[in-house]
């Protein structure tokens, strides 16, 4: 008999209340193309075959508001709806334990990216599956310059160097171990990746992908929407 694939769960960080936005309300939950931002990035995550189920992590205020839209716009394998931390960090930890033990892979991803594809899904985790740890990135290609009190301080070789991305993803006991160490060290990491390296544990790097914007500014928002409406233009296009 053959044996059944490793259980993948996805852990959706949507905890944040976007301060930087200004908006009235936090920024996974703005419109873009008619959508809240976190629809669209649950509708992709839902179609990568890797992944089994969602779990996704919100500010206390939104639990039952987000459920609200995942039955409105019949989003898929939405498992949990869980309260989020006062910083991402913590909100992924919760998210963590909200992950049934028999669960073998964690995927992490930021709701405020939404034009990942559920190939760079299946990616990431067919490289953790290979390694243990993987994330996603692109390749530093411009000059780096360190910059203090206004002024170049120092150019920096960009080699080795990549901007990292989301989805991460990881065997559920190491990001498991990742947290309770950072957690017992009083460490806050940026990203779920970081706090696994600490470990001591190679983490993989997978090519993303250069659209895989993370809406985090008024300005990132104007550009996700012009984006989107590029993209539905090129679709009705080629509909014709």
């Amino acid at each position: 008999m053959t044996r059944p694939a490793p259980r993948a769960l996805a852990i959706v960080a949507a905890g944040g209340t976007g301060a930087r936005m200004r908006a009235s309300r936090p920024k996974q939950y703005l419109a873009v193309a008619g959508l809240p931002v976190v629809v669209h990035t649950l509708r992709v995550l839902s179609r990568a075959t890797s992944v089994e189920s969602l779990v996704l992590v919100v500010p206390a205020a939104e639990v039952a508001a987000t459920w609200t839209l995942v039955r409105r716009f019949r989003v898929p394998r939405v498992g949990q709806v869980v309260l989020g931390g006062s910083e991402r960090q913590e909100s992924v930890w919760r998210g963590l334990q909200a992950v049934p033990a028999e669960a073998d892979w964690v995927v992490v991803h930021d709701a405020v990216r939404p034009f990942i594809a559920p190939s760079l899904v299946d990616a990431v985790l067919a490289a953790a599956r290979a390694s243990g740890a993987a994330t996603c990135g692109l390749a530093v290609r411009e000059t780096v310059k360190r910059v203090q009190d206004g002024a170049v301080e120092s150019t920096v070789d960009r080699e080795g160097l990549w901007l990292v991305q989301t989805p991460q993803a990881f065997r559920r006991e190491l990001l498991w171990e990742a947290h309770e160490k950072a957690r017992r060290d009083g460490f806050r990491g940026t990203d779920d990746a970081v706090l696994v390296e600490r470990l001591g544990v190679r983490v993989a790097m997978v090519p993303g992908l250069p659209q895989n914007l993370k809406i985090t500014t008024p300005a990132d928002l104007v550009t996700a929407r012009l984006w989107m409406a590029g993209r539905r233009w090129s679709s009705a296009r080629r509909s014709r």
